[in-house]
């Protein structure tokens, strides 16, 4: 599965921890020789790191999956390390910083351009160019969205895509409908009022320190979160935001402001939809089976309100290629066959998101047994059929910091501590220093 939704902001600080190693990160990537890709000698015994995070789920999927690599290249093995989402980047940061970087690693859009900046990431573009690195049967947008500067970063490893997740069960219990694609916001604000007062219940989580609803509800203006090396917003458009949900707080569709700071700072499995303190949470859609888990409800899940062609499919993570590995070709060749091989394709199956081989995915969509991740496949490829032509770019260096000065920002309001436009003025400024730091 993806990180979680909301990460809490104690991960995001260790984040900057992380960040703030960053700057001998391009010292250590040039003690690499980046122009040689390693040997290319069949019968040379080569060991590659590989770091990524996630559960042990993911993690016997993944080393079954470089086993088979294996299998077909006996001169390969590989030293495999993994790790919980937190203090994850942490790691990384120090093995990079201490030049003893994974070959490969995991990564995911609030580092990445991070990385790349800094040049600690190999520039894949030349690979795909040619038979080394297929992306053919990757969407472009999905491939775009691990460009830094023009630079592809890192191979998107799974798809995915905003989701409002719903409590079904409790809506039927009191004869409520459900909430529906192409709801307005002002209209999704109105049904959870309506929600708040039959089943006593908050109709809607607060979302105003959610990241990504803020840059969906841009989007559908013709903004962003990011334009270029800039913001793509103004101080004015994060207090209309943070009125937009004061004015729902006021009207009892969303809970208090203690509930509201539990589910910004909850994990997946605990956010308020599951525990029964909300109607609705806003996720990534691909976290829906990770969230049924917690709940004996049946949940739906939709797009955002608004337009949904304003959202975009977002890789929900990468492999990237430390830019001074002694074995580049090779950690490259070990890339191509995670993304692009059906066995090994099949053997990882949704973990990371869905396939971002199309013909990969197809074939994987058919073993699935799981009905909460059918029902996650299925809404990702109807929802893909209304994205828009435009994907953004991936997020500017500073970006976790934004995500979580946007949290703190917004339960300012919510708290009563500041005015929408004072907090809103504050973060923008915030969010200025953040991407020029």
């Amino acid at each position: 599965m993806d990180h979680p939704a909301r990460t809490s902001r104690r991960r995001l600080l260790g984040g900057f921890a992380a960040a703030a190693a960053l700057p001998l990160l391009g010292t250590a990537a040039a003690c690499g020789d980046d122009e040689s890709g390693g040997s290319t000698d069949s019968n040379k015994p080569v060991e590659l790191s590989i770091f990524w995070w996630g559960g042990e789920a993911r993690a016997k999927l993944t080393e079954d999956a470089l086993a088979l690599y294996t299998k077909a290249h006996p001169n390969v093995t590989f030293k495999k390390t993994w790790q919980a989402n937190q203090g994850y980047f942490d790691k990384l940061a120090t093995l990079t910083a201490g030049g003893d970087a994974p070959d490969i690693f995991q990564i995911d859009d609030n580092f990445l351009a991070e990385y790349a900046s800094r040049k600690v990431t190999l520039d894949l573009t030349e690979y795909t160019s040619g038979s080394k690195l297929d992306v053919s049967k990757f969407p472009p947008s999905l491939v775009n969205y691990g460009k830094v500067e023009g630079v592809l970063a890192g191979l998107p490893f799974g798809e995915n895509t905003q989701g409002l997740v719903y409590n079904k069960t409790l809506l039927a219990k009191y004869s409520l409908p459900e909430p529906t694609t192409g709801m307005s916001w002002e209209q999704h604000i109105a049904w959870a009022e309506q929600v708040s007062k039959a089943a006593k219940l908050p109709g809607t989580m607060d979302p105003s320190g959610n990241y990504m609803a803020f840059w969906v509800w841009l989007r559908q203006q013709g903004k962003g979160l990011y334009n270029g090396k800039e913001l793509g917003f103004t101080a004015d458009d994060v207090t209309r935001w943070f009125d937009l949900w004061a004015g729902a707080r006021a009207r009892g569709a969303t809970p208090t402001p203690d509930v509201i700071h539990e589910g910004n700072e909850s994990s997946i499995t605990k956010q308020l939809v599951v525990t029964g303190k909300a109607a609705t949470s806003w996720v990534w859609v691909n976290q829906m089976p990770e969230m049924k888990k917690s709940t004996k409800d049946e949940l739906g899940v939709i797009a955002f309100p608004g337009d949904p062609s304003a959202q975009w499919a977002r890789a929900s993570m990468y492999f990237s290629v430390f830019r001074g590995s002694p074995n580049k070709d090779i950690a490259i060749d070990v890339l191509n066959f995670l993304g692009n091989d059906m066995e090994a394709g099949k053997i990882l199956g949704t973990e990371r998101g869905l396939p971002s081989n199309l013909d990969v995915r197809k074939a994987v969509e058919q073993t699935v047994t799981d009905a909460a991740m059918k029902q996650s496949i299925t809404v990702q490829g109807e929802l893909a059929t209304k994205f828009g032509p435009q994907s953004p770019e991936v997020p500017l260096k500073g970006h976790s910091k934004i995500r979580a000065e946007l949290i703190k920002a917004s339960e300012n309001v919510v708290y009563g501590r500041q005015k929408p436009a004072d907090s809103g003025k504050a973060f923008f400024e915030f969010s200025k220093t953040a991407i020029a730091s």
